[in-house]
């Protein structure tokens, strides 16, 4: 039997594992991706299903878009093409006004757009004066589909033996909308629409339907693997770019990033609890049902990235989260390698 999950990983006990990766939203913390992909791949994981919201759509593309042996340099090239030069000096920023500088990065990014990514547009924000024409949004996100287009062969993705599922939100219908290379021929444009955080960033329309980020009500859509793959035993990793625990806030640049982290980062707990509840009733009524392993890596910054972190594309933040992946990654393959695998759910958080 082929291990579905990398003949070069240490143990052979999950031969009969399916293996998804899910990659949620969280725009310039993206990069942890990044270094996590870097250590899963390398460690002879090839996940059969790449599920993503927002950023992690775009991340799922671009591996899937691509031959294995290029989709890790497509990878690192969006973030090059993303990073904003770092200005520091050679002995960097100390540490008391590291959180001012990286804010002012963001706000940068804010102010002027990110090449190859967005850009300002007429009226934006000032649509809400008298007599402005109206406006949907404040930024224009459609820089980053030449960018996309040079990354993703959309050929080799919609036609790769790697599923590829991505997650919208219909703004009118308040409905999740699933895009699939198994079903859709996935374009450009389904990723803008994926990636279409509102207000920023402009709601795209695909085949009538006002689409948007899914990241306002899922932003780590881990369900959709065990709502669909409820036969075989799954081990399902899911990355998640803001973490529900992460101290007590005593400023107020800290506290909004920390309101940040538990908007979106309740989501995710809340649908871990619901899942791992459905898990154990479905084996009390059938012992004989699939095992799961659900492993949960959630992405803690350091207390310098705050308010505008999502924001903030600076070549040191960038490398900092590209770090933090690859070593949350690490950890977490060898959680895997000691989890048992007879348990209706066995749930590996780093939370």
């Amino acid at each position: 039997m082929t291990n579905k999950v990398g003949r070069s990983f240490r143990t052979s006990k999950l031969e009969d594992f399916e293996l998804s990766l899910v990659l949620g939203g969280g725009n310039a913390l993206g990069a942890y991706h990044l270094g996590a992909c870097e250590r899963l791949l390398g460690a002879g994981f090839n996940p059969t299903w790449l599920v993503g919201a927002s950023i992690g759509a775009v991340t799922a593309a671009i591996l899937a878009g691509n031959e294995p042996s290029n989709r890790l340099a497509r990878l690192r090239e969006f973030w090059a093409i993303a990073r904003q030069p770092d200005l520091a000096p050679a002995w960097g920023i100390p540490e008391m006004f590291r959180a001012s500088y990286n804010n002012n990065y963001a706000f940068a990014a804010l102010m002027f757009g990110r090449r190859g990514l967005f850009a300002r547009h007429f009226p934006g924000e000032l649509s809400v004066l008298p007599g402005m024409p109206s406006d949907r949004s404040i930024m224009d996100h459609r820089p980053m589909a030449s960018t996309l287009n040079a990354l993703i062969d959309f050929d080799y993705l919609n036609g790769s033996d790697t599923r590829v599922s991505m997650v919208a939100v219909d703004m009118e219908a308040g409905e999740e909308v699933w895009f699939d290379n198994k079903e859709t021929k996935i374009t450009t444009e389904h990723l803008l629409a994926c990636t279409a955080l509102a207000p920023l960033f402009p709601p795209v329309e695909i085949d009538g339907r006002l689409l948007c980020d899914a990241g306002v009500s899922n932003n780590l859509p881990f369900d959709r693997v065990f709502r669909e793959n409820s036969s075989s035993n799954q081990l399902c990793i899911a990355l998640d770019l803001f973490c529900a625990n992460h101290g007590r806030p005593d400023t107020l640049d800290q506290t909004v990033a920390r309101v940040q982290d538990l908007v979106f980062a309740m989501q995710a707990r809340r649908s871990v609890a619901a899942l791992c509840n459905e898990r154990q009733l479905i084996r009390q009524h059938n012992p004989d049902s699939p095992s799961a392993i659900l492993a949960h890596a959630a992405y803690h910054p350091p207390g310098t990235q705050r308010t505008l972190k999502a924001l903030d594309f600076s070549a040191r933040s960038l490398q900092q989260r590209v770090q933090a992946g690859a070593q949350d990654m690490g950890q977490m393959l060898q959680r895997i390698e000691n989890a048992p695998r007879d348990q209706p759910i066995c749930y590996l958080g780093t939370e």
